[in-house]
């Protein structure tokens, strides 16, 4: 080990420790504002709320010190102190609805199992190359994930979707870990054939298009899109999974071609499903004029833009606004919320917040040196980004509404657990690229000192 990766991994480490503190210091006087909203004294439980999330965030980075010294030390703090925003407006929404309804502490559990999750993805994972030699199990794997929701008996459809799971006391949307999943097997699949999707044997007018059976799985994300959006009943999900794979195969090829011709089939799909399936032409209606029936479908989106509206430059203040009006706003509607309390100030604020976690993970790829971490570290990053943008498109009326959750933001245990997942596996590129940097160092190093002596 050199010295100066020894330095190197140290300042990182203590970077990120910094970082979090200062992170935990914002939670911890949001905490304290929101009590201080209710009664003008402190919180009986600050101790223990402080003393639960310094353990949380003391437990994933002693883990990342110890078993990925060189990763980069901006994610973790970022999602600490997103997840504690989201924690925060959860509990704001839980004292509205009352001791009966409140799902905070279930939340809470869930953030622990996420941390459990985190480290143990950093302990049996001591390679990310390692998952690429699997890629055809993850993509069986992911596939039957993404159909176990359509299993008689099995599924569950909750507000409207058919996205979960029902295992003993468990609810569970198995369609967060089939996302992951799903990303590895691109990876390492279009690593695998980038030369041959690039140029392409078969020439249709002034296009190149490759042979058809190098394009046979890669018509899987097509037909997997449109089967959540049909039958699962998720605008949502259907369109970040597909959106994440054309990113991965333009990064890998180059080609816009590609993209067109998959916003095509899109397009087409969805207009079909839109004059077909009544559920698809409701969110549509709904999104083009929420306002038409303001007192039944279109109460939810309605409130949400009312709240943005209540909300102004500044917010209303944690505890003081009325967010608890907005139907499941623990979870679709949860940056609504934010909105009102927070105001515009706010919102701008967690967008950053999210700008900055996608942009490190973006980063991480770019400093990856091997293709298939750099590749499968785009399609993280892509999949966290996009996920941000379709809840927040949907909540704020730039695209129909959606289901899915704003990363560990929201209420919601799968896919809590599948972000801190996704976070392992970014920290491991990160430790894993900055490796190979520093052996390339000690090695030209090594050489440079060889030619010294003889000359």
């Amino acid at each position: 080990m050199s010295v100066n990766g020894s330095a190197l991994r140290k300042r990182r480490r203590d970077d990120e420790l910094k970082l979090g503190a200062l992170a935990l210091v914002i939670v911890a006087a949001g905490h304290v504002l929101l009590a201080l909203s209710e009664s003008p004294a402190f919180p009986p439980d600050l101790w223990a709320f402080l003393g639960g999330i310094l353990a949380l965030f003391v437990i994933a980075h002693l883990a990342v010190r110890r078993l990925a010294p060189r990763a980069d030390p901006t994610l973790l703090p970022l999602a600490a102190l997103l997840l504690g925003i989201g924690y925060i407006t959860i509990s704001r929404l839980d004292a509205a609805a009352g001791a009966a309804d409140r799902v905070g502490p279930t939340q809470a559990l869930w953030a622990a199992v996420g941390v459990v999750a985190f480290v143990a993805t950093l302990v049996l994972l001591p390679t990310v190359r390692a998952l690429a030699r699997y890629r055809y199990s993850f993509l069986m794997l992911g596939v039957i994930a993404l159909l176990l929701p359509l299993v008689p008996g099995l599924g569950r459809e909750i507000n409207g979707a058919l996205l979960w799971v029902r295992i003993g006391p468990l609810t569970v949307q198995p369609g967060e870990a089939a996302k992951v999943l799903l990303v590895v097997f691109f990876a390492a699949y279009l690593v695998d054939k980038r030369e041959l999707l690039s140029s392409g044997s078969r020439r249709i007018g002034r296009v190149y298009l490759p042979d058809p059976k190098h394009l046979g799985p890669l018509l899987l994300p097509w037909g997997a899109s449109i089967l959540i959006m049909v039958q699962q009943k998720d605008l949502g999900s259907s369109l970040l999974f597909f959106v994440a794979f054309l990113a991965m195969l333009y990064m890998a090829t180059g080609r816009y071609g590609y993209v067109v011709i998959g916003m095509g089939l899109f397009a087409t799909a969805a207009i079909v499903a839109y004059k077909t399936f009544g559920h698809v032409q409701s969110r549509i209606d709904i999104w083009i004029n929420p306002w038409q029936d303001l007192q039944d479908t279109g109460y939810q989106l309605t409130q949400s833009l009312f709240a943005f509206g209540s909300g102004g430059f500044a917010g209303t203040g944690l505890g003081l606004g009325r967010p608890d009006v907005i139907p499941v706003a623990t979870t679709d509607f949860i940056f609504a919320a934010i909105g009102e309390e927070l105001g515009l100030l706010g919102t701008i604020a967690v967008l950053i917040g999210f700008m900055l976690l996608v942009g490190s993970a973006f980063r991480i790829s770019l400093q990856a040196q091997r293709p298939f971490l750099k590749l499968f570290g785009a399609g993280l990053a892509t999949i966290l980004g996009m996920q941000t943008f379709v809840i927040i498109g949907g909540v704020t009326r730039v695209i129909p509404l959606t289901g899915v959750t704003l990363p560990f933001v929201s209420y919601g245990g799968s896919s809590l657990v599948a972000n801190f997942v996704i976070l392992a596996l970014l920290l491991r590129i990160s430790d894993e690229s900055a490796a190979e940097a520093e052996d390339d160092a000690a090695t030209e190093e090594a050489r440079r000192a060889i030619e010294s002596a003889h000359a």
